[in-house]
C-alpha cells in the first residue's frame, strides 16, 4: 500500500463514500448492526466506554459475532474504560473477544499515565468504518438521558480510506495485545467513484499533530467560510491567529461551542477567556443551548475534518487522535446544514455584551485561565516523547 512521503502519513485516496449519522438513536444501531453483519473481523478501538444500555447492546454483537467465528479485537484506553465493569469485561473475554487496553494506569508512572488514546473507531471486515467523537456511554443515549443527552456526530467511511484506519489500528494494537493483527488482512478498498479522504493524526507529542496542521493550512485558504464545532475549546496560540486573520480578511468565521451545560464547566471558562480577542477580530461565537454538544469538526468551504480530536491544547500535548479529511461536495452540504441548525439553536455571543458580562463571570475566567497556564507547565516539564504508536 502506498503511503504519503510528505508531513502526513496517509495520502488523499479517491473513491470513498460518506455518510453524517446526527446524534445516538441513528450512528448506535448503524455499529449494532455493522457488527451483526460482521463475517471476518470486528475491530473497535475507544475511549470512554462505560458499562450500561449502550455498552450492552454493542458488547451483546460482539460477542455474538465472537461465537460465529468472527475475529473480534477490541482496544480501549485503560482510563476511559475505569467505568466499565468487571462482569461485561469478562464476559466479553469469555465469548472469544480479544480485549486489551491501551496505557494501564501505574502509580509511580506519573506523567505517563497523561497518555491517552482518544481515538475512535468501528472498522468491520474492511467494508465500513465509523469514527467521530462518541464514546460507548449512556450519555449519548436518548433513551436511558431523555433529557441530558449529548449531541454527537459519527462518520460513516466506505472506500480506500479504510486500510489507513485499519493500519492505523493494528499499529496500536499490536503494541498492546498479546495475539498481533495484520495491518492488512483485506477488504473492500475500493469503490469506484466517491469523494476524497485522508485520515489524519495526532501522536500525542506537542508540536506534532497533523489534525492541527490541517486546521491551520485550511483556515488560512478558506474563501467563504470557516466553521468549527469543538466540545472542549482551549486553542492554540496558532489557531487563534489564524481565525481571527480569516475574520478580518472578510471570511465568514464561526464558533460553535457548547454552553454552560458541560460535563466540564472549568473548560468552559477556560475556553471563554479568548472569546475577546476573537470578538473583536469578527470572529461569530455561538453556546449551544438545548444540551451539551460533544461535536468535533472543522468545515472549511467544501473540506471537512471529523473525528476525534477537539480544539483543545491537551489534546496535543497528550492524546492519540484521529480524524477523518474529506472533499466531498454533498457531505459537506450536509455538514453545513447541520451546523446551521446548531447555529439556530445556540446563543450568539455578541462583543458589546461580552463587554458587560459581570464580575463573577470575569473572575472565574481569569481563575480557570491561571490554573490552565500551570497545568501546560506542569505538563511540559521534563517531558520525553514516547513510542507507543509507531506513528
Amino acid at each position: 500500500m502506498k503511503t504519503s512521503r510528505g508531513k502526513y502519513r496517509f495520502p488523499w485516496r479517491s473513491g470513498n463514500r460518506f455518510r453524517l449519522l446526527v446524534n445516538g438513536h441513528r450512528f448506535f444501531p448503524a455499529m449494532e448492526d455493522s457488527i451483526a453483519a460482521a463475517q471476518r473481523y470486528v475491530l473497535l478501538e475507544m475511549y470512554l466506554c462505560e458499562s450500561g444500555a449502550v455498552v450492552e447492546n454493542l458488547f451483546r454483537q460482539l460477542r455474538e459475532a465472537a461465537a460465529r467465528g468472527v475475529r473480534v479485537c477490541v482496544l480501549l484506553d485503560a482510563y476511559g474504560a475505569l467505568g466499565l465493569r468487571r462482569s461485561d469485561r469478562r464476559r466479553l473475554i469469555d465469548a472469544g473477544v480479544e480485549l486489551a487496553f491501551y496505557n494501564p494506569i501505574r502509580f509511580f508512572r506519573w506523567r505517563s499515565n497523561l497518555l491517552r488514546d482518544h481515538r475512535k473507531l468501528l472498522l468491520v471486515d474492511g467494508d465500513v468504518a465509523f469514527t467521530g467523537g462518541a464514546g460507548l456511554t449512556d450519555a449519548f443515549d436518548r433513551r436511558t438521558k431523555p433529557s441530558a443527552w449529548w449531541h454527537e456526530v459519527m462518520l460513516e467511511i466506505r472506500g480506500p480510506c479504510l486500510a489507513d484506519w485499519q493500519v492505523l489500528f493494528a499499529r496500536l494494537w499490536n503494541r498492546w495485545a498479546e495475539n498481533a493483527l495484520s495491518p492488512t488482512p483485506g477488504g473492500a478498498w475500493s469503490q469506484g467513484s466517491g469523494g476524497r479522504g485522508r485520515v489524519a493524526v495526532q501522536k500525542g507529542i506537542k508540536g506534532r499533530s497533523e489534525i492541527m496542521r490541517s486546521y491551520v493550512r485550511q483556515t488560512r485558504r478558506a474563501r467563504h467560510r470557516v466553521w468549527l464545532a469543538t466540545a472542549y475549546f482551549v486553542p492554540s496560540w496558532k489557531l487563534r491567529q489564524v481565525l481571527r486573520r480569516s475574520a478580518r480578511n472578510g471570511r465568514d468565521v464561526r464558533l460553535l461551542l457548547p454552553g454552560a451545560l458541560s460535563d466540564h464547566p472549568a473548560v468552559w471558562y477556560m475556553g471563554r477567556r479568548y472569546y475577546h480577542r476573537l470578538l473583536k477580530a469578527g470572529v461569530r461565537i455561538f453556546e449551544y443551548q438545548p444540551r451539551f454538544t460533544h461535536c468535533k469538526m472543522l468545515l472549511c468551504d467544501d473540506w471537512l475534518s471529523l473525528g476525534s480530536s477537539n480544539a483543545d491544547a491537551w489534546n496535543y500535548r497528550w492524546n492519540l487522535e484521529a480524524n477523518q479529511e474529506l472533499q466531498d461536495a454533498k457531505l459537506c452540504a450536509e455538514a453545513a446544514a447541520l451546523m446551521e441548525e446548531d447555529f439556530a439553536d445556540s446563543v450568539e455571543i455578541r462583543l458589546e455584551d461580552w463587554m458587560i458580562r459581570s464580575w463573577r463571570v470575569r473572575l472565574r475566567e481569569w481563575f480557570w485561565g491561571k490554573v490552565q497556564t500551570l497545568l501546560g507547565w506542569f505538563s511540559d516539564r521534563g517531558r520525553r516523547p514516547r513510542n507507543d504508536d509507531p506513528f
